[in-house]
């Protein structure tokens, strides 16, 4: 995944928000990544965009060869569904389906056979030890309950890019410890992951860290 001088202004009125400033960043595959900063740096927006959920106001974003910027909204979720597992912090669970069936939802989106959906949404409830919430719905969840749905949903495809935006960061530290092992186990796995974080256990699983400060790359960490 390679970035070229990526930015991204936000119209307020007539005031212009200025998020990205000229970030220019490349992650080779299977590494693990900390996107850190304070509030506001452009953390959120710069996963938005590599995940090709938004789009930059100018710059080039390259995720498996695949120049986001010159892609149609009907080409980015496809691209979405097949190479991005996306983890919110406000969790984004459907709450009108169960926990199997939040896991299973990407893999319907994509017309999957049925035996396939069940094993793989098996196999993940026991990855994130869900197996016994697997007919709950998310207000029966707890928080830390709800962020290893999450994880399931978004690896539900089996992408190799994993994104994460604070996934501890509305958890205790017990629920949090249970984020971490996801993490860990991903990480064995050779996927490429990037996590936006204030939490110090998460950056130090990282290859390496990112520092963003106003919108621009202040400064990486091996």
């Amino acid at each position: 995944m390679c970035a070229q001088d990526l930015k991204k202004v936000y119209l307020l009125g007539e005031e212009k928000i200025e998020v990205l400033k000229d970030v220019t960043l490349s992650i080779p595959k299977g590494k693990f990544i900390a996107l850190c900063g304070p509030s506001g740096s452009g953390k959120t927006t710069l996963l938005n965009i590599i995940g090709g959920i938004d789009r930059p106001t100018s710059g080039k974003i390259f995720v498996d060869d695949q120049d986001l910027t010159v892609q149609d909204e009907n080409s980015l979720s496809d691209f979405r569904c097949n190479n991005v597992g996306f983890v919110f912090q406000a969790y984004n669970l459907v709450s009108t389906l169960t926990v199997a069936e939040n896991i299973a939802f990407p893999m319907e989106w994509k017309q999957k056979p049925f035996e396939e959906i069940e094993k793989r949404v098996d196999e993940l409830l026991d990855m994130v030890g869900l197996q016994h919430r697997a007919n709950h719905f998310a207000a029966q969840l707890s928080g830390g309950e709800q962020q290893r749905v999450a994880f399931a949903r978004a690896l539900a495809n089996n992408p190799e890019l994993i994104l994460a935006d604070e996934p501890t960061g509305n958890l205790d530290p017990k629920n949090g410890q249970k984020i971490i092992q996801v993490l860990q186990l991903l990480k064995s796995q050779g996927k490429t992951i990037i996590v936006s974080t204030h939490d110090e256990q998460i950056s130090g699983l990282a290859d390496q860290i990112l520092f963003l400060d106003d919108g621009k790359l202040a400064s990486a960490n091996e």
